[in-house]
């Protein structure tokens, strides 16, 4: 029990003291390039299966 009392409390100070935690600013600008880069990516994917999609009922439509 020992060790895990051991553990919690070094961990614990190690969040406090040696982990650089970032400005409020960086935190809002990582979070609104996530988003960005989440919503383009979702964008491209879902051009390239409409495209897909479109060019398959196509060759589809050929062969009827």
């Amino acid at each position: 029990m020992n060790k895990f009392k051991s553990y919690i409390k070094e961990s614990y100070i190690e969040l406090l003291e040696k982990v650089s935690w970032p400005k409020w600013n960086q935190l809002q600008q990582s979070t609104i390039i996530t988003i960005l880069s989440t919503i383009f990516i979702t964008l491209i994917i879902w051009a390239m299966d409409f495209i897909s999609s479109k060019t398959l009922e196509f060759i589809y439509s050929i062969f009827k």
